[in-house]
């Protein structure tokens, strides 16, 4: 149990069902739905189309998403919406122009969205509601705005600069004069509602066809891209295997590669063979193993992760006995390992949201336009803000990762469930970009190994191990810091929160959710 004397919030408690997303609005949207008889798909469609409205520097219907689905809290579902290069996009394209590397604002970065194209697979398959009623509030927020929230507004600060260089999306995203939006100001995207209002009569082809993606396409165009109305055509979601792997006792459930949820999985087997639990085990012995399998995971992420349809990934290599044990072996308890070097773009911006039914439908569902505002390229006829995910594209002929035709590049987004005895127990997600994957390793020791509740592990101090810099929270002790120096960590105290997280686990056996918001967000898990 908590400290109830200090700073801090209690885990939600519900029994018919329950939400947990990174904004209030979205949270109270998803409740609605399902107080109206809606189940967690609807919840979840009306929450993140109202997210990409109230938190527009996180995600938005110009961007992708991943979902894992578990059908009263049955085997999951994993539905990969992430979006492809143009059919134009080759990396000898790129090569034979010295484009070294896909620059976050370049045309180029804008990969064809897939969240849309996704949110009508998955309610038309698994939902209840029609698509018009639950992008209401989307809607609303769009047309008659909503006051900006403090989470929102201190990441918009650190955006002017960038939000200016382009002049449509200065003139959409910064008030007269230049400056951001605060704490309490009210924001409208008029342009962005009639798009919401025609995608809710006409579904699907209101996005990737006709006046929408003409104008999005034109706009491209005006920026050097390589896009045809004939690339949004194409897109279309999949339904994909998910992978997992066992950590004491529970099943981790990821999505496949494209995605870095493998990452996740990697660490976890690797971690399973220390006793974390053990009261000998202190906080920088924790902190200095999940760096220490952060490092070698990502090595394998940044080298051999990729779109599937477009090379082998060695899933099953990757996550064998003999994979973590020689991790394992590499590892020095008392040192740390030389730094890797990643090469990838860094981001940390995405919304994660879960909820659970009455039924025990789980749903987990991460979406994002990857950097802050995306590519802060903004088309004033449809108000879509677009995202920039194809940075992550390499430009060299020939890796695994290399931008080609019609090829999704690797994801960071991923959400996660957690399975005990052949059904779901927890839906999960950690948003923060690069940092994903480890918060995932981070989050699941918390309650696994400390066994602490989903809000309890959320709140934990977090550390993030990337680019040969060992990032720590404010929140853990100085002495902390001191010993991992010792160990040969460079260490940074972050002046940010790392990363994000919602969760919700289910108490079958008493019939109640439990859940957790992260409080680094402005969000909320409520329950009834």
């Amino acid at each position: 149990m908590r400290d109830f004397s200090a700073p801090g919030r209690s885990a939600a408690i519900g029994e018919h069902g329950m939400a947990a997303t990174s904004h209030p609005l979205s949270t109270l949207a998803a409740i609605d739905v399902l107080r109206a008889g809606g189940n967690a798909v609807d919840a979840a469609i009306a929450a993140v189309a109202l997210q990409g409205v109230v938190e527009p520097q996180m995600t938005g219907i110009g961007g992708d998403c991943f979902v894992l689905y578990s059908p009263r809290a049955g085997r999951p579902i994993a539905l990969n919406g992430s979006g492809r290069a143009p059919a134009k996009a080759r990396a000898e394209w790129f090569a034979e122009r010295g484009i070294a590397e896909i620059e976050p604002d370049s045309p180029h970065a804008v990969t064809v969205p897939g969240a849309v194209d996704a949110w009508c697979r998955l309610l038309a398959d698994y939902g209840t509601k029609s698509l018009d009623e639950l992008l209401q509030p989307a809607i609303r927020a769009a047309e008659e705005g909503f006051p900006v929230s403090p989470r929102v507004a201190y990441d918009w600060s650190s955006e002017t600069a960038r939000l200016a260089g382009d002049p449509l999306t200065a003139r959409a995203f910064l008030k007269d004069g230049g400056a951001a939006y605060v704490v309490g100001d009210r924001f409208r995207n008029p342009a962005l509602a009639a798009t919401l209002r025609r995608i809710g009569r006409e579904g699907r082809s209101a996005f990737y066809e006709g006046p929408v993606v003409a104008a999005i396409v034109a706009r491209l165009k005006e920026l050097g891209g390589l896009h045809e109305e004939s690339d949004f055509d194409a897109q279309r979601c999949e339904y994909v295997e998910p992978i997992s792997a066992r950590y004491r006792g529970y099943e981790v459930v990821e999505c496949p590669p494209n995605g870095q949820g493998l990452a996740a999985l990697m660490m976890l087997r690797a971690l399973e063979g220390f006793d974390l639990a053990d009261g000998r085990c202190g906080d920088a012995d924790r902190i200095h193993l999940l760096a220490e399998v952060t490092k070698a995971a990502y090595a394998a992420r940044d080298a051999f992760f990729c779109d599937p349809r477009h090379g082998d990934v060695a899933v099953a290599e990757f996550l064998s006995d003999a994979y973590a044990d020689r991790t394992r072996k590499a590892l020095r308890l008392d040192r740390a390992l030389p730094p890797s070097v990643w090469h990838e773009v860094e981001h940390k911006d995405t919304v994660y949201l879960t909820v659970v039914d009455k039924d025990r439908n789980a749903i987990s569902f991460i979406n994002s336009i990857f950097n802050n505002f995306g590519s802060a390229r903004f088309e004033p006829k449809s108000g879509v803000l677009l995202h920039n995910r194809g940075a992550s594209f390499r430009t060299t002929p020939g890796h695994p990762n290399a931008i080609a035709p019609g090829k999704r590049p690797m994801h960071t987004i991923i959400p996660g469930m957690v399975m005990k005895d052949g059904r779901a127990v927890m839906p999960f997600g950690v948003m923060g970009g690069h940092y994903q994957a480890t918060g995932h390793a981070h989050f699941i020791s918390q309650m696994v190994d400390l066994g602490k509740d989903p809000q309890q592990a959320i709140d934990a101090p977090r550390s993030f191990c990337f680019g040969g810099v060992l990032s720590l929270e404010r929140t853990l002790p100085a002495g902390v810091g001191q010993e991992l120096e010792r160990r040969g960590h460079r260490i940074e105290w972050s002046a940010k929160p790392i990363g994000g997280a919602q969760a919700i686990r289910i108490d079958h056996e008493r019939g109640v959710l439990i859940g957790g918001s992260d409080p680094r967000k402005d969000g909320m898990a409520l329950g009834y």
